[in-house]
């Protein structure tokens, strides 16, 4: 079967090739392809089809929205999102965190259920997302790194001939091992979008610029996608670059970009600009937006809005009246926004409405714009 595929797919290129001699470039749409060659049929699909989304619609995610919700856990087929509108959002979140960290019974149960919801999201026909708030493999410190003590750079020591990249490979090794096990009622593998050392301008995480050089970060992505890639199969992996939102301009943006060679989507998490207590200026949020849409579009890259959000959504009319303009700034083109997750044990850590919450009637709104898809609109994504 795997054969037959990669033979139709073949067939499929070279029929394209024929005919762009024949008729001219335009004669069909143009395909493009992940960073992986070797992707599978669904990686690819995805893709391709995420490139066409982008230039007239968005897919609306939630971190963690089927784990659990402002006031449950563990309920089956649940998101507030979807207690609200009817869908689960088109695009969820997961961290591989619960693989990678310090073992433990939790862990262990949190990371089989996961495993299960990433599954159920792409039977449904959803779109998976992982990012990883890694343990730091040199010092086994968490992700977040304690600020008011002084931080080494510890990014060099994971790369090759670094004390910590055997460390570093076996972190990577057990990410490989679960995503190449986890696979749907088709019996394919289920693509995942991989967003590591993602807001890595910052100084709260370990990976964070002001502790290690540009090039060594890139030196860092660069050996992790070859290692996860080339060296462990993995092949059903998009790879997100996700800064935050301290860039103004392009040169900014790609200071730590690794290259064209390691990177399927470009992406922007932006919580700052549209806090009360922060920037405060959504203005800035959309001149950002289109920066990162701009060099998708140049690049031949998906984009997408990878974590936002207003905690606690202090604004009943935030996400038609601050967000909506935000997404569509200036035509610009982002295939996905992901909120970030609704927490059950902190009252006031939520992004997303759940049932009675004043934002209700504008984010049903949000949800019927022809612009935003959900769970509900996604048609063969993988096809």
């Amino acid at each position: 079967m795997k054969e037959y595929r990669s033979l139709s797919i073949n067939i499929l290129i070279l029929f394209i090739i024929i005919a762009n001699a024949a008729f001219g470039k335009n004669s069909l749409e143009k395909l493009y392809f992940p960073v992986d060659g070797k992707a599978t049929f669904e990686t690819k699909a995805l893709f391709f089809n995420l490139r066409k989304i982008q230039q007239t619609n968005i897919l609306v995610g939630q971190h963690d929205a089927t784990m659990y919700g402002h006031t449950w856990s563990g309920d089956d087929n649940r998101s507030d999102m979807k207690d609200v509108c009817g869908s689960h959002p088109a695009l969820i979140g997961f961290d591989f965190a619960l693989v990678t960290n310090k073992p433990s019974a939790m862990t262990q149960n949190r990371s089989e259920f996961m495993v299960r919801r990433i599954i159920e999201t792409y039977n449904r026909g959803g779109v998976v997302t992982m990012c990883w708030h890694t343990d730091n493999p040199f010092n086994n410190q968490t992700a977040w790194v304690d600020t008011t003590k002084t931080v080494v750079n510890t990014v060099k020591e994971l790369l090759p001939g670094g004390k910590a990249h055997e460390a570093y490979k076996n972190k990577l090794k057990q990410i490989a091992q679960i995503a190449k096990s986890i696979v749907g009622a088709d019996g394919h593998l289920v693509p995942m979008i991989f967003r590591p050392f993602h807001e890595m301008e910052g100084g709260w995480f370990w990976w964070g610029r002001p502790y290690r050089t540009p090039e060594e970060f890139k030196t860092l992505w660069r050996f992790t996608v070859e290692y996860l890639r080339d060296s462990l199969q993995v092949h059903n992996f998009l790879y997100a670059f996700s800064t935050d939102c301290k860039f103004k301009t392009r040169e900014q943006y790609l200071i730590d970009y690794p290259g064209d060679k390691y990177v399927d989507v470009l992406g922007m998490d932006d919580y700052w600009d549209f806090r009360p207590d922060g920037a405060n200026n959504s203005t800035l949020a959309a001149e950002k937006v289109k920066i990162v849409s701009d060099l998708a579009q140049q690049k031949e890259k998906i984009a997408a809005m990878t974590e936002t959000g207003l905690e606690s959504i202090t604004d009943s009319t935030w996400f038609t009246k601050k967000l909506l303009p935000v997404l569509r700034y200036k035509d610009s083109k982002l295939a996905y926004v992901m909120f970030w997750r609704n927490d059950n044990h902190m009252k006031y850590h939520f992004f997303a409405p759940f049932p009675g919450h004043n934002s209700v009637p504008d984010f049903l709104k949000f949800y019927n714009e022809d612009y935003t898809l959900f769970e509900k609109d996604l048609k063969g994504i993988y096809k």
